[in-house]
């Protein structure tokens, strides 16, 4: 779901960007003497964008004013929604664990995120390790960096990972799943000469 609102957000950010580059870069070069389309939105150098006329056609209308304060208002409400989901933290920072007596217990996401590296880290062929734990509440997901050495083989790695750390992982937690993005890299080494 998350991909998809990372797609749907560059192609309407792309859309806008576009929208206001051609306006702006159009009014632009108007304005700077290139002659526009007998279509444009206005003839020439010295045309406005909007004429005393345009402006004052709707003042006397009753409707027309609450009009648009209404859609500038949900103009700037759509902004700041979108501004904040944009900037808003996608890390989980905590996570409910079922303690077995009904009342339950929240365990910090960074912690979890800490011990889960620190274990991943521990394992043969790799040099460090971070983990990020996302999500949501009841469904949390992390993602797991793994920074290998030159001769560590990624197949046995990511199958200890997945049956040690991820599993003590999400059995600590009491989790029924917890799915895994696993990103492996090998560390580069320069080649050493020989004489």
């Amino acid at each position: 779901m998350t991909g998809v609102l990372k797609i749907a957000n560059r192609v309407l950010l792309g859309l806008v960007g576009l929208l206001l580059l051609a306006l702006g870069g159009s009014v632009l070069a108007v304005g700077l003497g290139v002659d526009p389309p007998s279509w444009w939105i206005h003839d020439g150098r010295h045309d406005v964008l909007l004429s005393d006329a345009d402006r004052t056609r709707w003042r006397d209308d009753g409707w027309w004013w609450p009009v648009v304060v209404a859609v500038l208002a949900l103009t700037v409400l759509l902004a700041l929604w979108w501004l904040i989901a944009v900037l808003r933290r996608r890390r989980l920072t905590e996570v409910p664990v079922d303690t077995g007596d009904g009342e339950g217990a929240l365990l910090r996401g960074r912690a979890l995120e800490d011990a889960l590296a620190a274990e991943a880290g521990a394992l043969e062929g790799v040099r460090s390790a971070r983990a990020a734990l996302g999500g949501r509440r009841g469904a949390p997901e992390v993602r797991v960096r793994l920074l290998l050495e030159p001769h560590a083989a990624p197949g046995e790695t990511l199958h200890r990972l997945t049956t040690e750390p991820l599993a003590h992982a999400r059995d600590s937690a009491g989790l029924p799943s917890l799915p895994a993005e696993v990103h492996l890299r090998a560390v580069g080494h320069r080649p050493e000469r020989v004489t």
